[in-house]
């Protein structure tokens, strides 16, 4: 009897005991894929969206089923792409003792044709295939996101809520003028503490005062300049006090004492700031890279080229790494180039750009800002100062 048991269990796809299982998320619903030992084919489930507990009664149903079977201690695999939804699945189920893979979704490989077909199950059973490969041993089916710990997660959002105040500030600031520009005003202080009553006595191009609806759209566009600024530096200042505060409370975590030793050390380069040295740490250096080409690749700043048979072209940088970041490395290396400009990395690029025009040099300075993320984790991470650079 247990002879024609064995017989007739299917084949094991290389791993035993093991239940994959591949999360394919969307706002109404997630399709849950899965594929057990005792299957040949992927199984799709409907949940609702958010029920892990429906989640886990389809595991342990799979995991009953194969210990009927014969199997002993299954073991669970979950794998979902990093998006919106965030990383609380991924910290829920692994509290449980489930391994949990976060997928970079750019990294799955997809049909070529000009049409292929879509659908949220195809999605699921392909994320199957691609965590069982990656299971065996196939490293470059796809790439695992590292899951950043509640902490880390927790101290980027006053960078990232600056960054949304900045542009909030601009939007603003840019609307006043533009309204302003209409009527031949182009010297207004928008910033200024009494710009709502210097509104009263502007005269306009053609010697006329601010009409009455234009002049309460302004004050309303000038009230939420001045919040929009008030909270600014109030984030600036919990920003400054994380830093300060880690510095010296002693009993600090171990990861919270080396992301603020880096941040105050990139702070005595002179041109980096608290804020470009808190980006820096807080989105990138808190990674464990194994090498410059790692961390090349990941920021986005690396070479993109295209060559097949005699044809060979630069496609530009990947553009693979998180945006905010490589936008602000751009303005970071404007500034190296200015308050280092005796550095072996200014004196790199004022050489090959001698004589060239604005788009050369723009062009050039993304080459730079590679290089500079490079020796700036370098001095981060072992203290090893950029060559010509000054430090205070």
């Amino acid at each position: 009897m247990l002879a024609r048991e064995e017989a007739a269990r299917p084949a094991d796809s290389g791993i035993n005991g093991h239940i994959f299982v591949s999360v394919e998320m969307s706002r109404s619903k997630w399709v849950i894929g899965l594929h057990t030992p005792l299957a040949d084919k992927i199984g799709a489930h409907t949940v609702a969206c958010g029920d892990v507990d429906a989640i886990l009664e389809l595991v342990r149903r799979e995991d009953a089923k194969l210990e009927r079977t014969g199997y002993d201690g299954s073991t669970v695999v979950v794998c979902y792409e990093a998006g919106y939804e965030g990383f609380w699945l991924y910290r829920r189920l692994g509290a449980l003792g489930i391994r949990v893979v976060v997928i970079d979704p750019a990294s799955l490989l997809v049909d070529r044709r000009a049409k292929r077909a879509k659908t949220d199950r195809i999605d699921a059973r392909s994320m199957v295939r691609a965590l069982m490969a990656f299971t065996r041993g196939e490293q470059q089916v796809l790439s695992e996101v590292r899951v950043p710990t509640v902490e880390q997660e927790d101290t980027r959002r006053v960078l990232r809520e600056r960054q949304r105040l900045v542009q909030e500030r601009t939007a603003h600031t840019n609307r006043i003028k533009g309204l302003l520009k209409t009527q031949g005003i182009m010297d207004f202080d928008r910033r200024a503490a009494d710009a709502v009553a210097r509104l009263d006595k502007i005269v306009t191009g053609d010697g006329h005062l601010l009409g009455v609806c234009l002049k309460r759209e302004i004050v309303r566009e000038l009230e939420r300049l001045k919040l929009v600024m008030e909270q600014t530096s109030q984030v600036e200042a919990e920003r400054d006090a994380v830093v300060e505060e880690g510095r010296q409370r002693k009993g600090a975590a171990a990861e919270q004492k080396r992301d603020t030793t880096m941040i105050a050390v990139l702070n005595r380069l002179r041109g980096i700031g608290t804020n470009d040295a808190t980006l820096l740490v807080r989105e990138a250096f808190w990674r464990d890279f194994r090498n410059r080409r790692e961390l090349g690749g990941w920021s986005g700043l690396a070479p993109s080229p295209w060559a097949s048979g005699s044809v060979s072209r630069d496609q530009g940088i990947t553009k693979a790494g998180p945006p905010m970041l490589r936008a602000h490395m751009i303005q970071i290396t404007w500034r190296w180039l200015c308050w280092q400009p005796d550095s072996d990395l200014s004196k790199w690029f004022q050489k090959r750009t001698e004589g060239a025009t604005g788009r050369m040099r723009r062009t050039m300075v993304v080459a730079l800002a590679r290089k500079l993320l490079i020796a700036l984790w370098r001095y981060a991470t072992t203290g090893v100062v950029p060559n010509g650079a000054i430090v205070t």
